[in-house]
């Protein structure tokens, strides 16, 4: 059992899969539904997978279609993120979220940021209201 953190439930669902962070709001409609590669020209985490991580970031951006959009050809293709943690969700991405049926939280504090590092294995467990790195 590895560090637990408290976090609030946004969507509901449990996910367990490695971290990718980034400090860069993401529009799901510049990754690449085909392999989950973040494409978006000059983004933080260009050319990495999201497919099937945690995908630990401060919110997303865009237009309700673009980001729809976005959502929906991941899923299409099978290269959802497993699980969403968000700093500053917003009601498009909250509802993507709902809709596509992706485990999302927030508020967690300082001290998961601090902690948590790229490729760690996260469990994000929204129905009982924790995130923990293995």
């Amino acid at each position: 059992m590895g560090k637990r953190f408290p976090c609030h439930k946004i969507s509901e669902g449990c996910a367990s899969a490695p971290a990718i962070i980034t400090h860069e709001r993401v529009m799901f409609y510049q990754v690449r539904p085909e392999d989950g590669m973040m494409d978006e020209k000059n983004h933080e985490i260009r050319g990495k997978i999201i497919a099937k991580k945690v995908l630990i970031f401060p919110g997303g951006k865009g237009s309700s279609v673009v980001q729809q959009d976005g959502l929906y050809h991941l899923d299409r293709f099978g290269n959802m993120p497993s699980a969403l943690i968000v700093k500053n969700p917003d009601p498009v991405l909250v509802a993507g979220a709902i809709i596509m049926e992706i485990p999302m939280v927030d508020r967690l504090g300082d001290d998961f940021y601090e902690t948590v590092k790229d490729d760690d294995i996260i469990t994000v467990n929204a129905d009982e209201g924790y995130v923990e790195i293995n």
